[in-house]
């Protein structure tokens, strides 16, 4: 499998654009690479790049823009809020896909080497990287800045790990290394003092801060000075002045969300800043963020509000946007800022993304996909979104409060397999195009005729194993639509009847593709076993929708008699 790293450079110049365009450009022509974001921010003077692909391109892609970065800006004429220490001031390689972070770590020592060797530029490994973990602390590393680094270089224990133990009073010096995926974070307050900013940065940051005695620092029995822990680990956090928006913000580096998630911090922050006579007005993220931190956020405050978690993905973003003011400063796009959005290199898929109109025009044109499959898999999956739909009005239905957990389980349960069939609805005509492509394979010799016939027989497997899938998913909707007849909104009821039915003709429908795809499958063995779970599935389907439609039955006729 493809392994797949993603770097970070932060380059210190953020209001030139035709500046880091240069430097963006020169990551852009190496291949194998995806530049997903940039983001530069005026105040800090300082560019958050975001790029992945394979780790030899994007090491290659590394060095080429912290040589181009080092050409165009020079660092005695820099000023900016954030700490800084170089033209390219930090540059980590953080392991995305197959990859382990021991062999991240090398890639980082390998790119390091070479701009040390080659750029004749200091170098200073950091975090996974970093061999020595006394300097493997990238605030440790960068104490001084860049005005202080022509001293600090000379020190011995500073002498860099590559490259010339001589400050470059252009470039400055480069820090590189290997970490987690760490989010960059910035929480907005409703005041201009980066003293208080800073007093609840020092509240909620992991180091915390060091403790006064009478206007003294504290020291322990060995002399050095007593920290005062923070509220929240793995959590960096320093106070500053942005004038671009004429606020102060907590800027905050999550480096564990695990840990520490999003949405803890901010609300954190919140409570720390209100203790301290401040409000938080929103904030802002620098760069991209994992698409499971959005909607873990957006399930949290939605349990805050004791309302059903079974929303769509969509929402849970919406909510966590507005949640957390995301989008107070300028406005917050998903496709622009979530990670896995940006890694998607698939085109729209094309069948689910049309509106219901376009849909049914696909289907009655003269093409013979989507078929069958597709539309089994899209009833399937309308069958569970009305149960799922009960769900939801269940949770907040007046009087039922202290059953909104129940249902939000179940409504939550629908989604995910709304989901699952929503997907399958592409990829049934997604197999049946794979046939077709099989069957157009060449064939005027035995050797092409061989591999012709065995590319038809693994697209036909795929054609059967797609709508047995759905058989399977569909079926498992209807304890969720079951379970909504029973226990559901009993105004609702009649929802959950015509689920019931969709999800019948999602499994029948399914099932007469599985079995006519597996006329033309050449092992028998397999056909016989893939039949009899097939025919049970059905039969148990069949038998459901009867217990579902009863009940259902019996709860809209006891409505007569009231």
């Amino acid at each position: 499998m493809n392994q797949l790293i993603e770097c970070v450079p932060n380059f210190s110049e953020g209001n030139d654009l035709a500046l880091i365009k240069q430097i963006t450009d020169e990551i852009e022509s190496v291949e194998g690479v995806r530049l997903l974001n940039v983001d530069p921010g005026k105040a800090t003077n300082r560019t958050v790049v975001t790029m992945v692909g394979s780790p030899e391109a994007v090491v290659e892609a590394a060095f080429r823009a912290i040589k181009k970065a080092g050409e165009l800006i020079d660092m005695s004429q820099h000023k900016g809020e954030h700490p800084r220490m170089g033209a390219t001031d930090v540059c980590p390689l953080i392991p995305i896909a197959n990859i382990s972070m021991e062999e991240t770590a090398v890639f980082a020592q390998q790119l390091a080497k070479r701009v040390g060797e080659y750029l004749h530029l200091p170098v200073y490994l950091y975090e996974a990287a970093q061999p020595n973990k006394e300097r493997s602390n990238l605030s440790v590393i960068r104490a001084g800045e860049y005005e202080g680094f022509a001293k600090k270089i000379l020190l011995p224990e500073w002498k860099p790990d590559f490259g010339p133990a001589v400050f470059d009073s252009k470039r400055g010096a480069t820090v590189i290394g290997a970490r987690d995926f760490l989010v960059a974070y910035n929480i907005n307050l409703n005041t201009t003092s980066t003293r208080r900013a800073n007093a609840v940065a020092f509240d909620i940051r992991e180091a915390g801060r060091v403790k006064k005695v009478n206007g003294k620092t504290a020291l322990d029995d060995k002399g050095n000075p007593i920290q005062i822990p923070g509220s929240l680990k793995c959590v960096k956090a320093i106070g500053w002045f942005i004038e671009e928006y004429g606020i102060a913000q907590i800027s905050i580096n999550l480096t564990n969300i695990n840990v520490t998630p999003v949405h803890i911090a901010f609300d954190e922050a919140c409570k720390k800043a209100t203790e301290r006579g401040m409000r938080v007005t929103g904030s802002e993220l620098v760069g991209l963020i994992p698409l499971k931190a959005l909607t873990d956020a957006g399930k949290y405050f939605l349990q805050k509000q004791q309302r059903s978690e079974g929303v769509s993905e969509k929402e849970l973003i919406k909510i966590a946007v507005k949640s957390m003011g995301l989008d107070e400063l300028s406005p917050f796009n998903p496709a622009e800022r979530i990670i896995e959005y940006m890694l998607d290199n698939q085109p729209k898929k094309k069948l689910i993304d049309l509106s219901l109109s376009d849909f049914a025009d696909e289907t009655a044109s003269e093409s013979p996909a989507p078929g069958g499959g597709s539309i089994a898999a899209y009833v399937g999956s309308l069958g569970v979104s009305l149960a799922t739909m009960v769900a939801n009005l269940s949770s907040h239905k007046v009087g039922w409060d202290d059953r909104w957990e129940e249902f939000s389980h179940w409504a939550e349960k629908g989604q995910q397999i709304k989901d699952q069939l929503l997907k399958l609805v592409d990829e049934d005509t997604q197999a049946f195009n794979q046939i077709m492509a099989a069957f157009g394979l060449p064939k005027s010799n035995d050797e092409e005729k061989a591999i012709r016939t065995s590319a038809i027989q693994a697209a036909t497997k795929n054609a059967i194993d797609i709508p047995l899938g759905v058989m399977s998913i569909a079926f498992e909707s209807m304890q969720v639509i079951k379970a909504m007849a029973e226990i559901g909104n009993p105004n609702s009821v009649s929802d959950a009847g015509v689920g019931a039915l969709c999800a019948r003709a999602a499994v029948l429908g399914a099932f007469m593709n599985v079995r006519i795809n597996a006329a033309d499958y050449q092992d028998k063995a397999y056909i016989a076993s893939i039949l009899q779970k097939g025919q049970e599935i059905e039969a148990d389907a069949i038998q459901l929708e009867k217990e579902i439609l009863a009940i259902v039955d019996q709860k809209i006729g006891s409505l007569w008699l009231v």
